[in-house]
């Protein structure tokens, strides 16, 4: 929660770069909300099936970082163990790898048949599955991960869904996204801005003029995220997980178009380019590697566009040092991306599958794990404040402490982890309210293999890389900019993407219904 959210900005731009990614058939045969929020400890929680817990396995665990492997992670391992040497008879070897070197790690592990035994999904999943290196989950599941089907809604357990199985298993976080704006609320309140009528991107344009004239010292408005363009923080389609062939208001009749050629692409950046060229977007938009929060900090920007989730004012308050306000611009919408985005897998390198299934198991119905996973060791890098609240000890903070990751939202399920002081004691209830309530796209389950397409979507990458971020901040006249984006990407080979695209789609929609 409280880890600044860059992470989870390099994290969503590594996803759409590397090529991800329910089918909604699941059939819900209980009252299970999105999920729940009351799954505790159990001795038997991960123990069930025939298999013989008598003889001790050993298992490797591997999970990304953004930064340096903390000091006392050894000291976290052995008390994982403890826990995993009682439950299920398994001691575990945790793998920390930084993110820069995930991917190529990875795949490197994988390849080279090294043992590996439960991993984080981050991005090339579909790929992964076509090339034979994880696992199919759902008999596993059914034996020994019973747990996580209590906890996951059918719909979002079954996001996954390759030719029918399931070879990953989302993170309990937000699963959907909420797409709105960022304020700074002195300034909201000082020009009695009332943020309840702002509902649109119309709705938003009279307050940056506002800003623009009254507060010249503010630059009104930035797209969200570090190097994000304001079309990959306010999405109106569904990018079927790369956005190299969308659904346009997450349906359109099913038919995949290339985005950049919609009169609703057009009419966007040149909204956008009308708030560059009338000053109230950040100049070097295109170009800047400074977070928006750290610009807000710093007193030079009112507001930026952000993808939100229940707590994100109480977040985004923290991380700027002012307080902050949001006005939602777009419903919740959940998507195969927003699901499959971070999930746990057990790769085809296991030598003991049933038992890593046990240890995901634990990873979504063990409380006292999923706290040490999250906060380290109670006394020495948190100490609870109340029952489900805690707080560092004194004397300590984030950049002291031996164990700080901030990656709650990543290990297994997060609605068991004690909340931070500071943040509100409801914010999983609130979340998993979130999950169930938000709207399902008609694509929700469709998983995109590009490996058949894979050299196209190389070039198409590298056009976008070349006018993407100047045409979707304003930065770039549209009308000279976006012929010739649209021209490159066909020649890289965009329609063939899009028909690839629509035909797996075809197929998926006759055996999803």
């Amino acid at each position: 929660m409280r880890k600044r959210t860059k992470m989870l900005t390099m994290l969503l731009a590594m996803i759409m770069v590397t090529m991800l990614f329910l089918t909604a058939c699941g059939k819900d045969t209980s009252n299970q909300s999105a999920a729940s929020t009351s799954a505790t400890s159990s001795p038997n929680a991960a123990s069930s099936g025939n298999v013989d817990t008598k003889t001790s396995a050993e298992l490797t665990m591997a999970f990304p970082i953004f930064g340096a492997i903390p000091k006392d992670m050894n000291l976290i391992q052995d008390e994982v163990n403890k826990i995993t040497k009682a439950k299920i008879n398994a001691t575990v070897k945790l793998l920390p790898i930084s993110i820069g070197n995930w991917n190529q790690q990875t795949n490197l592990m994988m390849s080279s048949n090294d043992k590996l035994d439960v991993m984080t999904i981050l991005g090339g999943y579909a790929s992964q599955v076509a090339k034979g290196q994880l696992n199919a989950l759902d008999d596993l599941i059914k034996k020994y991960g019973k747990g996580i089907s209590e906890v996951l809604e059918p719909a979002y357990l079954n996001a996954p869904k390759i030719n029918g199985k399931i070879y990953g298993v989302a993170s309990i976080r937000d699963l959907a996204r909420s797409y709105g704006f960022v304020m700074r609320k002195d300034i909201v309140d000082k020009y009695n801005i009332d943020i309840s009528k702002i509902k649109t991107l119309d709705d938003v344009e009279p307050l940056l003029k506002i800003v623009k004239e009254k507060e010249p010292n503010l630059t009104p408005i930035a797209p969200g995220g570090n190097g994000s363009t304001f079309l990959q923080v306010y999405q109106p389609e569904d990018s079927l997980v790369d956005g190299f062939g969308v659904l346009p208001g997450y349906d359109n009749n099913m038919k995949v178009v290339n985005f950049q050629e919609t009169p609703e692409y057009t009419a966007l950046i040149k909204k956008f380019r009308s708030w560059y060229t009338a000053g109230y977007v950040l100049k070097d938009a295109a170009t800047s590697q400074t977070s928006t929060s750290d610009l807000v900090k710093s007193g030079k920007l009112f507001g930026y566009m952000a993808t939100m989730k229940p707590g994100f004012e109480a977040q985004e308050s923290r991380l700027t040092t002012y307080s902050m306000v949001t006005a939602q611009l777009l419903e919740p919408i959940a998507t195969t991306g927003t699901i499959t985005g971070i999930m746990w897998g057990i790769p085809r390198n296991s030598t003991n599958p049933e038992r890593a299934m046990m240890l995901l198991n634990l990873l979504y119905t063990d409380k006292d794990l999923i706290n040490l996973l999250d906060w380290g060791i109670e006394g020495k890098h948190y100490v609870k404040v109340s029952d489900n609240m805690i707080d560092f000890p004194q004397g300590v903070d984030a950049k002291t402490s031996g164990y700080y990751m901030g990656l709650g939202w990543m290990f297994g399920n997060q609605f068991l982890s004690y909340v931070f002081k500071g943040d509100d004691p409801d914010i999983w209830k609130k979340t998993a309210e979130f999950n169930k309530n938000a709207k399902k796209s008609k694509a929700l389950g469709f998983n995109f293999n590009a490996e058949p397409v894979k050299t196209e979507i190389t070039a198409v990458t590298n056009v976008n890389n070349q006018y993407q971020k100047g045409v979707e901040t304003g930065t770039l006249d549209p009308d000279k900019a976006l012929p010739d984006y649209i021209a490159k990407l066909k020649s890289a080979g965009i329609d063939k993407i899009v028909a690839e695209k629509q035909k797996q789609l075809d197929e998926w929609a006759k055996t999803s219904k």
